[in-house]
C-alpha cells in the first residue's frame, strides 16, 4: 500500500467529516494536493516549452516521488521514460507517460476502495465513509487526464465516466443510480443508503480499475529514437 493511499485511509478512520457539495463529472473540482498540483506544474511548463523548469519540478516533485514509490506497478521503466523525454525535450512524450501514470494511479486508488467496501468485518458507516473518501480522490487524478484519455482511448475514457457516475449515485444514497448519462446532474440522496450496502459502489469501481487498467497495459511513452 502506497504512502498516497495510506495517507487517505488516515483521514477516513479518523473520522473526519465527509464534504457535503455535490461533485459532479464536470462540476466539481476536487482540491489539489502535491500530487496534483506538480502535475500541473509540469504541464503548463512542457506546453510553454521550459524544460528545463519541467525537469526540475519533476526531479523534485511529488509525482517522481509518487511514481518511484509505486514503479512495481507501474509499466517498467516509466519514470526513467519520463525524464528522459524531458531532458530531450519531447514534451509528447512526457505528457503521455505521466498520462499513463495517473490512469495507473487512478486505478489503484479503485482497486483499494472496492476492496474496502467490500471487507465485512468494518462496520458499514466506515465502509461507505471511506467509499466516498476514495472517490473524490479517483476524480481528483483522473480529473486531470481524462481529456488524454478520451483522444487516444474514448472508449475507455466513457468506461471510466458512466462507471464513476454510477458509484457516486451509490455513495450519495441515490435510489435509482442512473448511469447512461455522465453529465445528467447529482442525485437525489436516500438518507442512510448508502451506509446500509456500501458492497453496491464494488461493481463500479471494478469497472473504473478495469477500464484504466486496459489503458495502462496498453499505451507506451513512444520516443522517437
Amino acid at each position: 500500500m502506497t504512502v498516497l493511499i495510506r495517507a487517505l485511509l488516515s483521514v477516513v478512520l479518523i473520522g473526519l467529516p465527509v464534504a457535503a457539495t455535490a461533485h459532479h463529472l464536470g462540476s466539481y473540482t476536487p482540491r489539489d494536493n502535491e500530487i496534483s498540483t506538480n502535475f500541473k506544474q509540469l504541464k503548463f511548463a512542457i506546453q510553454a516549452g521550459r524544460f528545463d523548469v519541467a525537469q526540475r519540478l519533476f526531479e523534485s516533485g511529488a509525482v517522481r516521488k509518487e511514481m518511484l514509490a509505486t514503479a512495481p506497478r507501474l509499466p517498467p521503466g516509466l519514470e526513467g521514460e519520463v525524464g528522459a523525454s524531458l531532458r530531450e525535450r519531447q514534451g509528447t512524450a512526457a505528457e503521455r507517460g505521466l498520462v499513463i501514470f495517473f490512469a495507473a494511479l487512478t486505478r489503484d486508488l479503485a482497486l483499494e476502495a472496492e476492496r474496502q467496501v467490500r471487507d465485512v468485518s468494518v462496520p458499514a458507516e466506515v465502509r461507505a465513509a471511506a467509499g466516498r473518501k476514495f472517490l473524490e480522490a479517483i476524480w481528483r487524478y483522473y480529473n486531470l487526464v481524462d481529456f488524454a484519455i478520451s483522444q487516444y482511448d474514448p472508449k475507455a475514457a466513457v468506461a471510466v465516466r458512466l462507471a464513476f457516475d454510477e458509484a457516486e449515485g451509490l455513495a450519495k444514497g441515490a435510489a435509482t443510480p442512473v448511469a447512461a448519462n455522465p453529465c445528467s446532474g447529482p442525485r437525489p440522496a436516500t438518507r442512510g443508503a448508502e451506509v446500509q450496502n456500501p458492497e453496491r459502489l464494488r461493481p463500479p469501481l471494478a469497472r473504473i480499475a478495469q477500464a484504466l487498467g486496459a489503458v495502462v497495459d496498453s499505451t507506451t511513452v513512444r520516443r522517437p529514437p
